[in-house]
C-alpha cells in the first residue's frame, strides 16, 4: 500500500496508560517501529511529545475511548497533526488483540492513509460546549424536580395544575412555599392568585381543597429547595457563558481556522431563523463549530448530527430508515427548535411541518424540520448569507400542476363535477 505519512504514531488509549507506536519510513523504503508504553499522569505526557518529537513524527492517531483520549489530545494537539478516530474504525484483526499489537495497528492504519479524524472543535468550543452541556442537563434534572413536585401534590389530592397553566409561576409558587409553611385552608391559599388566576377562584378553590399532611410538606420543601438549588446552578452557568461570549468570544485563531466565522457574527446570522432562540443558536455553535470547512457537504453535518435517513439495504429490500447514530446534545437542540418553528405563522418551517405530519406523523416531521433547519444553519454560515424565509406557499408553487391535479381528483371523489379555467 502507498505510504501517506513516512514518520507517524499510534497510540492504544487506557485510563492508568497508554501504548504508543511509532513507525517509521526511511529512505530505502524500509518500516521501523518501535513501542513505548507511558502513564497518563501530565509528567510522563510530555514525556511522550518530546519522545515522538524527537523521531520526526508529524501525525498521531488514537480512538475515542470515552474521556480518557481528552488528557492526551490536550497535550498532543499543539505539537502535532492528531487524528481522533471512531472506534468502529480500527477493528483489529481477529486472534491478534493485545494492547501492543493495538498501537502497531492503528499506526499501520494511519501510515497507510485509511483513517478519518472525527471532529474535534478547537479549544474554545469545546470549553462552551462544556458549559453548553452541563446547563442542558441541568434543565434535565429541573424537569425530573419539578415532576415530583406534581407527584407529590397529586398525592395529596390537590388539583394546581388543573387550574393553573403553569403551577411553578409567581402565584404556584407563593402557594407552594405557603403549603411548605403549613398553610392547609384552600380559602387562604387561594388569596395568593396572581393575574389572570384571579378570575379561576372558585375553580381553585375546589382544586386546593386536599389533604395536605406534614410528610408533605417534608416533601414538597426537600424537592422545593433542590428546585431553587438547580435554577441557582443554572443562573451561574447561564452568566458564564454570557461573559465567555462578551468578553472572550470563542473564536479560534485566522490561521488555524481561515474560512471561520466570527462567534458574534454567527449569533446575529442564525438569530433571523424561526425557532432559534441565542440558547439554542450557542447550543448549536457549541456543538459544530463556526468553521463549515469541517463538513464538505451538508449531507455530512447532517449525517454526523444523526439527523439523515439511515441506510440499510439488502438484496434490493430497503430494510430500515431509521435515523441514525449521531450527536445527542445537537439534535436535542435542534429538536427543541423545530417544535418551535412548527408553530410559526407563515414560514416554510411550518408549512414543511404541516405537510409531512399529515402523512408521516408528528415524530417524523419534526426529525425532517430538524435536518432543514441544521441544512440552513449549514449554509448561512458557510458562505455567510442572511436568511430569507422560502414562504408557506413553497411546496405549492415548487410543483404547481401536481398541486391542481391532486386537488381535482378530490374534489371529483367528492361527486363534484371540475372544470379550471386559468385566470386572466
Amino acid at each position: 500500500m502507498e505510504t501517506m505519512f513516512r514518520k507517524c504514531a499510534g497510540i492504544d488509549v487506557h485510563k492508568l496508560f497508554v501504548m504508543t507506536c511509532v513507525r517509521v519510513v526511511d529512505e530505502s523504503g524500509e518500516t521501523h517501529e518501535e513501542v513505548r508504553r507511558f502513564s497518563t499522569v501530565t509528567r510522563e505526557l510530555l514525556e511522550m511529545g518530546d519522545w515522538l518529537k524527537a523521531k520526526g513524527v508529524t501525525h498521531v492517531a488514537m480512538e475515542s475511548t470515552g474521556v480518557f483520549w481528552k488528557p492526551v489530545y490536550n497535550v498532543l494537539e499543539e505539537g502535532f497533526t492528531v487524528l481522533l478516530c471512531n472506534a468502529q474504525h480500527l477493528r483489529q484483526v481477529p486472534g491478534r488483540k493485545t494492547d501492543v499489537k493495538d498501537s502497531q495497528w492503528i499506526a499501520q492504519l494511519l501510515q497507510c492513509g485509511l483513517l478519518r479524524a472525527s471532529f474535534v472543535p478547537p479549544r474554545p468550543i469545546r470549553e462552551l460546549r462544556d458549559l453548553t452541556r452541563h446547563r442542558a442537563q441541568l434543565m434535565g434534572e429541573i424537569n425530573q424536580t419539578k415532576n415530583r413536585i406534581h407527584k407529590v401534590l397529586e398525592d395529596a389530592n390537590i388539583q394546581l395544575d388543573c387550574v393553573a397553566t403553569d403551577i411553578f409561576g409567581v402565584s404556584g409558587r407563593a402557594m407552594l412555599e405557603a403549603m411548605i409553611n403549613g398553610e392547609t385552608r384552600a380559602g387562604v391559599l387561594k388569596g395568593y392568585a396572581r393575574g389572570r388566576l384571579r378570575g379561576k377562584k372558585e375553580a381553585l378553590h375546589a382544586a386546593l381543597e386536599g389533604q395536605i399532611r406534614e410528610h408533605h410538606q417534608f416533601m414538597l420543601k426537600t424537592h422545593y429547595d433542590h428546585l431553587h438549588y438547580l435554577e441557582g446552578e443554572v443562573f451561574q452557568i447561564e452568566q458564564r457563558i454570557g461573559k465567555a461570549i462578551e468578553d472572550e468570544p470563542p473564536n479560534p485563531p485566522a490561521s488555524e481556522q481561515p474560512s471561520s466565522v466570527p462567534f458574534l457574527e454567527a449569533l446575529d446570522q442564525l438569530d433571523a431563523i424561526p425557532g432559534l432562540n441565542p440558547r439554542v443558536i450557542i447550543s448549536v455553535l457549541a456543538e459544530i463549530g463556526t468553521n463549515m470547512a469541517q463538513f464538505p457537504t451538508p449531507g455530512h453535518l447532517a449525517s454526523w448530527a444523526g439527523l439523515c435517513p439511515g441506510n440499510n439495504e439488502s438484496a434490493g429490500k430497503r430494510k430500515s430508515g431509521k435515523t441514525t447514530k449521531g450527536s445527542p446534545w445537537l439534535r436535542r437542540a435542534l429538536t427543541e427548535a423545530a417544535w418551535a418553528a412548527s408553530r410559526s405563522k407563515k414560514t416554510y418551517f411550518g408549512a414543511q411541518y404541516a405537510r409531512i405530519a399529515r402523512r408521516r406523523g408528528k415524530k417524523r416531521a419534526i426529525i425532517a424540520v430538524a435536518h432543514s433547519l441544521l441544512i440552513t444553519i449549514y449554509h448561512l454560515l458557510k458562505y455567510r448569507r442572511t436568511y430569507q424565509d422560502l414562504g408557506p406557499d413553497f411546496f405549492d408553487r415548487l410543483n404547481h400542476q401536481r398541486l391542481t391535479n391532486y386537488l381535482v381528483k378530490r374534489l371529483e371523489s367528492l361527486g363534484h363535477t371540475v372544470t379550471i379555467a386559468k385566470a386572466a
